[in-house]
């Protein structure tokens, strides 16, 4: 067998990809974990509603800020072009409401842009989701709730 030329694998399916349909809650959250991971703008790109917002307490200021969807595809660009490394863990759910379109969940961050500036990040995403014409979930609004 050539190393170079491997076999395909047939038995990876539908459920054994790394990026997710997004047709489930779940694939949103792993399709952002793939997205931090390989510093993808496209899986990236997919996960944002035409709508989305993004707002965050600057605590330094002592208010709260918000931009829309453009606005964050140029930030998490100029994140992902400048760590050398994002590792993303999603932890519990906190609370959910039973159509599934809020969900407050807690992750751990962690952004290497070298060996000696790394920052952990352990916080919470508040997200209201929406569900498209496609019947692919994508955020709507997303508040950090971290204390950073």
């Amino acid at each position: 067998m050539n190393p170079f030329a491997p076999e395909i694998d047939e038995n990876l399916g539908s459920e054994g990809g790394l990026i997710s349909d997004q047709k489930k809650i779940d694939g949103v959250f792993q399709n952002f974990q793939y997205a931090y991971t390989f510093k993808d703008t496209l899986i990236y790109s997919q996960l944002l509603d035409k709508e989305f917002t993004f707002s965050f307490r600057n605590y330094d200021l002592g208010v709260d800020v918000s931009w829309g969807r453009d606005e964050e595809m140029k930030v998490t660009y100029g994140l992902f072009q400048n760590a050398q490394r994002l590792d993303l863990i999603w932890n519990n759910i906190i609370t959910i409401t039973g159509d599934s379109t809020s969900i407050i969940r807690s992750f751990n961050l962690t952004i290497t842009f070298n060996p000696t500036d790394i920052i952990y990040v352990d916080g919470r995403v508040n997200l209201l989701l929406k569900k498209g014409e496609d019947d692919k979930w994508r955020i709507l609004r997303w508040v950090d709730e971290s204390n950073f």
